[in-house]
């Protein structure tokens, strides 16, 4: 049943969270390195997800799992949240967080450039604008403006950056692609991420006691990015009478983030990070309103 009202309640809580995140990453890497925040996070995020399995009566759903789904979790797992948040924790663990939040934000651009490659989708030209537009933006970010050196204010952070971006997408691709319940999905996802991230831990060596700062910070993290965000967002997703009204109210998160990083990580945000997110943004809404007038021609042509 279809309830607007709290729809947008339930989103807005959702953005609210994912906007601290920018802020949690770089404050919680002041007390752990970025594999030991990740194991912690990930163990989190599982145990809670665990709990909404079982919340919501979807035990019997994981006996039902066949192999090729399992595989496919096995592969998903490995995107997303083992290579994704290892590579993003790394970035933010080089670059300003405003730098971390405003690149990261080109992972809708390249679900467009992952879709058009793998999934046989058609671009237009407009598309095509708004993914050149989007990448301006990122470039505007990375060189904090100044054209005329061209160098990054940390090459192997903005590439990190970006790379996140990749993994996110690609994760999504495989994501579309497998019809089962988001949240069962996730759960098993979860679980093979927390695996891969404990044996590259042990790999490293690098399992350490951790101070209680930064056990609190990973503990938010794992719940509120990777857990009960995700479990607030499908739930507005599925009341909203239209998902577009839910989804686009994404876009203010990483302006608000921008904010959080300026008073509680003290970043003084450049005239530049603002002016390339707002480019990447246009990018995005161009590209979405591209779709929309795509889907409208559609229409016009099957009446």
């Amino acid at each position: 049943m279809h309830n607007q009202p709290k729809a947008y309640s339930l989103a807005l809580i959702s953005i609210v969270f994912w906007s601290t995140m920018g802020t949690g990453f770089k404050l919680t890497l002041n007390y752990l390195n970025p594999a030991m925040l990740l194991l912690i996070a990930t163990f989190t995020a599982f145990v809670f997800l665990g709990i909404v399995v079982m919340a919501k009566g979807k035990l019997d759903v994981l006996k039902t799992i066949t192999l090729k789904q399992t595989l496919n979790s096995a592969l998903m797992g490995l995107f997303n949240p083992f290579m994704y948040y290892l590579v993003l924790f790394e970035a933010y663990n080089r670059i300003p967080a405003q730098e971390g939040v405003a690149l990261n934000y080109i992972w809708p651009v390249m679900l467009v450039v992952f879709s058009i490659i793998f999934l046989k989708q058609k671009i237009n030209r407009l598309s095509l604008l708004a993914i050149v537009v989007s990448f301006v933006g990122t470039l505007v970010i990375a060189m904090h403006g100044n054209f005329t050196e061209f160098k990054f204010s940390n090459t192997t952070g903005v590439i990190l950056a970006i790379g996140s971006a990749l993994f996110w997408a690609s994760f999504w691709i495989i994501n579309l692609k497998d019809p089962r319940e988001a949240i069962v999905k996730m759960f098993v996802n979860f679980a093979f991420g927390a695996g891969y991230i404990l044996a590259w831990n042990i790999y490293k060596q690098n399992i350490e006691i951790p101070s209680i700062n930064g056990i609190v910070g990973a503990i938010y993290i794992g719940v509120f990015e990777m857990g009960l965000t995700f479990v607030l967002w499908l739930t507005a997703l599925k009341l909203s009478t239209n998902t577009a009204r839910v989804s686009n109210l994404v876009f203010i998160s990483p302006f608000v983030s921008l904010m959080l990083v300026s008073v509680f990580v003290g970043e003084k945000i450049l005239p530049s990070t603002i002016i390339g997110l707002a480019i990447i943004v246009s990018g995005i809404v161009l590209q979405q309103y591209s779709q929309w007038r795509d889907g409208k021609s559609v229409e016009k042509v099957n009446s």
